[in-house]
């Protein structure tokens, strides 16, 4: 059992079977009724998104989960093939785990495995990645007094959504959470 206390952003939990990862973790204090903890968090088997509230003396059921480096080889199908580096095993993640963070794979990058009872639950990417911009309309002179952005297709056929003055053959630095740019690379 984990006190409710001790969850923090990126752990798991267990709530009716199901684990749960903690995407946002408040600690709440109020004078007279003492502490609570507010959190934000994702099923890791249905990717729905849960909030839930605790008195800091509860505990929770903490989640049986592992993380797995694995590097990414090649999509077959609708599924995902990963290697694992030091064993050379490999791995079949289904793209119904993987819908979000698909357009950010690139062929022989590292990411994180998350097994949940021996099957892969989740898969996750290094919060940042360098992607080269294979397409974008020009931008227009003059548009630089307020932020405009476009879109631009990534080399992995992604969509990003980037400042006016990116070009073609740009390298930029685009944040695989969130799929938002960041910066120039």
């Amino acid at each position: 059992m984990l006190n409710v206390t001790e969850l923090r952003t990126g752990s798991v939990f267990k709530e009716n079977g199901d684990p749960y990862l903690v995407l946002k973790y408040e600690l709440i204090k109020l004078a007279r009724q003492g502490a609570y903890i507010k959190v934000k968090a994702k099923n890791l088997l249905t990717n729905s998104i849960i909030e839930r509230s605790w008195h800091s003396n509860l505990t929770v059921e903490e989640g049986d989960v592992y993380r797995r480096n694995a590097q990414y080889l090649y999509k077959e199908g609708d599924n995902f093939v990963f290697m694992d580096p030091k064993t050379y095993e490999q791995e079949i993640v289904s793209g119904k785990i993987l819908s979000q963070v698909s357009g950010f794979l690139k062929e022989g990058e590292t990411a994180q495995i998350v097994f949940y009872e021996d099957h892969p639950i989740a898969v996750e990417l290094p919060p940042s990645a360098t992607f080269e911009v294979t397409y974008t309309e020009p931008g227009f002179k003059g548009n630089t007094v307020t932020n405009v952005y476009k879109s631009a297709i990534i080399e992995t056929g992604a969509e990003v959504k980037v400042p006016a003055f990116i070009n073609i053959g740009d390298k930029i630095k685009v944040d695989t959470r969130t799929g938002e740019y960041i910066e120039r690379a």
